[in-house]
């Protein structure tokens, strides 16, 4: 049986070295050319993550384990984690996750553990959504103004260099705004500051 690991970050300001310095610590000794590391971020679904597609489609072979941390690093998504837990069981692949009680999510005891948390963690964000609506609610009701204020001096700015005679190119350039930025402010009304 080769073990593998799967190690995945959000963002380039992070890294994988602490994941797979857990994972070693738990007594999983992964190859270095077995460890795959992704920087991605947890919404995109896993068989749409180019390192980690290729890893299941190329990589892996029946009878292989596959290592992760925890299991916010397979998926943020309820379905698409089953879906990735089942397509790798089906393919004869045990998925280990460290952070949970039953860490073969292959087994019978691991596919019920990942139903309830699965159910919990659904539960849990339509909860945020709903605290969220409500507090977008209340401040609307409190006559809160919500969303982005309107960028009325950079449009007084825009419709200014207009009026020199300025190109939307040389606008941009004087102000040091992108021409996107400039584009949207040329033919807006001008505003009083």
């Amino acid at each position: 049986m080769r073990t593998f690991s799967y190690c995945r970050v959000s963002t380039t300001e992070q890294t994988t070295e602490n994941q797979i310095l857990a994972i070693q610590q738990k007594g999983y000794q992964v190859n270095e050319a077995r460890t795959i590391s992704e920087t991605v971020s947890g919404s995109v679904e896993a068989m749409k993550r180019e390192k980690f597609k290729m890893l299941i489609n190329h990589q892996m072979e029946r009878g292989d384990m596959l290592v992760v941390l925890k299991l916010d690093r397979l998926g943020r998504d309820n379905i698409d984690v089953q879906n990735t837990i089942n397509i790798l069981t089906h393919k004869g692949i045990k998925v280990i996750c460290l952070d949970l009680p039953v860490a073969d999510l292959s087994s019978s005891e691991g596919k019920l553990l990942l139903q309830m948390f699965s159910a919990f963690a659904e539960f849990e964000r339509n909860r945020i959504r709903e605290r969220t609506k409500e507090g977008l609610e209340r401040a609307k009701a409190q006559g809160k103004k919500l969303g982005r204020p309107k960028a009325n001096a950079t449009t007084a700015l825009v419709q200014a260099k207009k009026a020199e005679g300025l190109s939307q190119s040389k606008a941009a350039k004087a102000l040091g705004l992108g021409i996107a930025t400039v584009k949207r402010h040329w033919n807006k009304s001008n505003v009083v500051i």
